[in-house]
């Protein structure tokens, strides 16, 4: 049996995964658990507890860790835990052999290439170009971009800061909301990230709302929710998720503001993913990955996505050639930990 050790690691909680590669044409899951990532002091006890329950006879060979927050000369710290891991200490006190510490965006970028058909839903068949680079993209907590290029037999895969490119509004509207989310922070720029995101859901609908208070009326529920949500705000710990109260209103059609804010948010997140597609040309396929995109799928689905996402004017046919899936299975970090693993 030859095992790697494959983890996503995150402020919330961290996920680990032993996988078996004794059949490099099929890998087998071996085992699986979840942790609460603030109840333990570092990674080290966590691993510790996570084998002695998996129960088996061999050593991790290998392992790979996605980190949500930078990976800089092997060493992250988590930008929402105080933990701070080297890949020389862990080796020692895991003794396992070689450990590798990736950006969380980056382990979706490996996952990407072990992903089955099942695991994707298709917006754009496209033309794919088995050689041509591949982009990703992904909404959350905040906004990934990435990109694949071919080397080789293998991909190289490259994390981005394009989320925090800036918001490039494209008529009245979203101009508006360019000067609203201005004034409302009193700063100089915004970021694309700030309205293609969790935040951003929360940002559009602070905005539709404010805009239209003489025509529209907000249900009380709705209000009751955001409010407490504005009043916790600078809170560790908050007791709303806002973005999953507007989504599941304006998913089952409940809530005319909040399917207003849902349509604007798809609309620019198409308008980006379009963005990143004409920067990187990746014929090789453009992902949709992040935690929104599934929740959210028959309104990704409908047609404004990719309606924004080819609206370029002269470059159109280009983005029509482009295949664009979005990710449906969640564990795509953890595939490409275990990726990434087999690879050192």
């Amino acid at each position: 049996m030859t095992l790697l050790l494959a983890g996503d690691i995150g402020g919330t909680k961290t996920i680990l995964r032993l996988v078996d590669i004794s059949d490099p044409l099929n890998w087998q899951d071996v085992y699986q658990e979840s942790y609460a990532s603030a109840e333990f002091i570092d990674l080290v006890p966590i691993v510790q507890q996570f084998m002695q329950s998996a129960n088996v006879q061999s050593k991790a060979a290998k392992a790979c860790f996605g980190i949500a927050g930078p990976v800089v000369n092997n060493t992250a710290k988590l930008t929402n835990l105080a933990w701070y891991l080297d890949t020389e200490r862990l080796q020692q006190e895991l003794a396992i052999t070689q450990v590798s510490l990736i950006n969380d965006f980056a382990a979706v970028g490996y996952g990407i290439l072990g992903l089955k058909a099942q695991d994707l839903c298709t917006l754009q068949n496209g033309k794919p170009q088995p050689d041509a680079p591949i982009a990703i993209i992904g909404a959350g907590t905040g906004l990934g971009q990435g990109f694949l290029v071919k080397q080789g037999e293998n991909y190289h895969i490259f994390p981005s800061e394009g989320g925090h490119a800036d918001f490039a509004p494209r008529n009245e509207l979203e101009f508006q909301l360019l000067k609203y989310l201005l004034d409302k922070h009193s700063i100089e720029r915004i970021s694309v990230e700030r309205v293609v995101s969790g935040q951003g859901i929360v940002s559009i609908y602070q905005f539709l709302r404010d805009r239209a208070k003489a025509q529209s009326h907000e249900s009380p529920d709705i209000a009751a929710a955001i409010r407490t949500w504005e009043q916790e705000a600078g809170q560790p710990e908050k007791s709303i998720d806002p973005g999953a109260v507007i989504g599941q209103a304006g998913l089952s059609g409940r809530d005319r503001l909040c399917q207003q804010t849902l349509k604007l948010f798809v609309e620019l997140y198409g308008a980006e993913a379009g963005n990143l597609a004409l920067k990187l040309l990746p014929h090789g396929g453009l992902y949709i990955s992040g935690g929104i995109a599934p929740k959210i799928l028959p309104l990704i689905e409908n047609g404004d996505f990719m309606l924004n996402f080819t609206q370029k004017g002269r470059m159109r046919g280009i983005l029509e050639d482009i295949p664009v899936h979005v990710v449906l299975n969640q564990q795509v970090g953890l595939i490409g930990a275990a990726i990434c693993a087999a690879r050192l």
